[in-house]
């Protein structure tokens, strides 16, 4: 599921997405509150991606409205 949700983001670079529209979107299912899984799934790529993981420069926090990845 990091792949898809990866892929997503990279395929619609620097548009913000909201918790529960990644988690429809990736995991097929209306988002029931728990939302817990779409920032786990980021957190563990940016440990992959990010040269320095708390301050990302790929999958960006928009804070207020959700995660985006920075082309």
């Amino acid at each position: 599921m990091e792949y898809e949700l990866l892929k997503f983001l990279m395929i619609n670079a620097d548009m913000v997405f909201d918790r529960e529209t990644l988690y429809e979107r990736i995991w097929g299912m209306e988002a029931l509150g728990d939302n817990a899984t779409v920032a786990v799934h980021i957190n563990r790529l940016r440990e992959k991606l990010e040269k320095n993981p708390s301050k990302p420069r790929y999958i960006q926090t928009v804070w207020g409205a959700g995660y985006r990845f920075k082309a």
